[in-house]
């Protein structure tokens, strides 16, 4: 056994496997301070509430991780299905009988343990496209063919999940959905006329889509959605929409270069609402300064370009999706949350990667790295073969 885990940890992207660690870990230490305010005043809890929480998240995710590190991907198919059709009903019922939650009803609850479908769907999503690209590769190559069979599958893998969870209102996950798929899509073997043809009817179907909410619902982004939309001068629009990221601004803006120290952040203080989740940052920022939270951002270029070469040398067709997915899912997520934050996009309420408070997100992260670190011992051991 412990000749197996040698072999297995061997085989793994071991820079990649020690950066995410430390990222996590720092995230988990993070949420102490972030979150200390929160805890107390508000839920009545001990300051080591989230962070006994969030552990328990991670010792999940992580037991989760290892069984992926020593199941073969060749297996997957099968796994993939029933966790799609699992997900689709899921998000189903959740759209009928689901409760709001901050205007979102994307929250279930089983057996007392609650979780969010979405954030798993986006794994699942990329691992059935994955499979769907390399099984009908060469088929999907092939010109003078009809494709437009295996083109539905792809569509219906990639976009009805996303349809469903925009109508459970949870915009920002819906995005980043889509991201994930345009990615995929813009990089599968389906050639580029048919690329074009289906994206115009995408486009066709969007519209048609907007005017039928249009005349039943009478509109088409709920008003909670309309207004993060307010995020240009936020601190202008400080009672419509713009109060998180106004009081975010402030925080970046007083830990200046080097910071005010760990545990003195004064925004956290009920000025950002539930700062231990998709306003991390800004407490990282207010406490370490800009210089070493600047260290975050080159960790996170670093995870990605590990992944995406990974996708680039692999030798598996599944492989090179699944990483090049997993790449484009981290990288989203930082883009919408960091983005929000900042000003340049509406405050979605995405968790930022390895920072964010939060039990599916990072389950579904770490299954994703798991995933990665897969591909990586299969072509290590050269045990894929197309």
């Amino acid at each position: 056994m412990i000749k197996g885990i040698k072999k297995t940890f061997n085989a793994m992207d071991k820079p990649l496997f020690f950066v995410t660690l430390i990222l996590f870990i720092f995230g988990l230490l993070n949420i102490v301070t972030a979150s200390s305010s929160e805890s107390v005043t508000r839920y009545d809890q001990s300051l080591l509430h989230y962070f006994w929480q969030h552990l328990k998240m991670l010792s999940a995710g992580a037991f989760l991780g290892i069984i992926i590190l020593k199941y073969p991907t060749k297996k997957y198919p099968p796994i993939a299905l029933l966790s799609f059709f699992a997900i689709l009903i899921l998000s189903f019922y959740l759209l009928i009988n689901g409760e709001a939650h901050k205007g979102a009803i994307n929250w279930i609850s089983i057996a007392g343990i609650k979780f969010q479908p979405s954030e798993f769907a986006k794994v699942v999503i990329i691992v059935c496209l994955s499979i769907l690209f390399e099984k009908y590769y060469r088929f999907l190559r092939t010109k003078k063919v009809n494709h437009y069979e295996v083109i539905a599958r792809i569509l219906i893998v990639g976009i009805f999940i996303p349809v469903i969870v925009f109508l459970q209102k949870d915009f920002g996950t819906m995005l980043i959905m889509l991201i994930i798929f345009g990615v995929l899509f813009l990089a599968s073997p389906i050639l580029k006329i048919e690329k074009l043809k289906v994206m115009l009817a995408l486009i066709i179907l969007c519209f048609l889509g907007s005017i039928i909410m249009l005349s039943v619902k009478g509109y088409i982004l709920s008003e909670e959605q309309m207004e993060r939309f307010n995020f240009i001068n936020p601190c202008s629009n400080y009672e419509n929409g713009g109060y998180q990221v106004c009081n975010g601004f402030i925080a970046i803006h007083d830990g200046g270069l080097i910071g005010l120290g760990i545990g003195n952040s004064r925004q956290k203080y009920s000025y950002i609402p539930e700062p231990h989740t998709d306003s991390v940052f800004a407490i990282i920022a207010e406490e370490n300064g800009f210089l070493k939270s600047l260290l975050i951002l080159l960790a996170y270029i670093f995870v990605i370009k590990r992944i995406l070469d990974l996708a680039s040398k692999t030798d598996s067709i599944k492989g090179r999706y699944i990483c090049l997915g997993v790449a484009t899912y981290i990288f989203s997520h930082i883009i919408v949350n960091l983005g929000g934050l900042f000003g340049i996009l509406p405050l979605t309420g995405v968790p930022l990667p390895f920072l964010s408070y939060g039990g599916s997100f990072n389950i579904s992260l770490i299954v994703a790295l798991s995933l990665v670190q897969r591909v990586n011992i299969e072509f290590a051991t050269k045990k894929i073969k197309i």
